[in-house]
């Protein structure tokens, strides 16, 4: 393994964080717990969103370095009230490459998902 990959948060099936080569990869991020998954879609993004940041910072960088985002609905029916949350979320002129897809997540109560890769800082 090349030494200038470095995880961290790491297990058997993923690392929360990986930095390599000036960029940050974080994995899926949700809310969690069971008063967060029993939400609805505008709570359940800025608590994934603040997950993000806090990993972004973890990491050495912010969510205006983020480059690319994909965003994993439950219901495509969710896109404007997630679109609502994210849309204040970002700083003016800083709005990453996205894509959204409908997509089943880990679990039923889940009602969106971020995956980021962000600049380190």
């Amino acid at each position: 393994m090349g030494t200038d990959i470095e995880r961290q948060h790491t297990n058997a099936r993923m690392s929360k964080i990986v930095r390599h080569n000036g960029l940050v990869y974080l994995c899926g991020q949700t809310a969690v717990g069971s008063a967060s998954v029993s939400a609805d879609v505008t709570a359940q993004t800025e608590e994934a969103l603040s997950r993000v940041d806090a990993l972004l910072a973890e990491a050495g960088s912010e969510r205006s370095r983020i480059l690319s985002a994909i965003v994993h609905l439950r219901d495509i029916s969710d896109f404007a009230a997630m679109n609502s949350v994210w849309e204040s979320w970002l700083q003016p002129g800083t709005a990453p490459a996205r894509t959204t897809v409908a997509a089943a997540l880990a679990s039923p109560s889940l009602r969106v998902e971020f995956t980021v890769i962000a600049a380190l800082a």
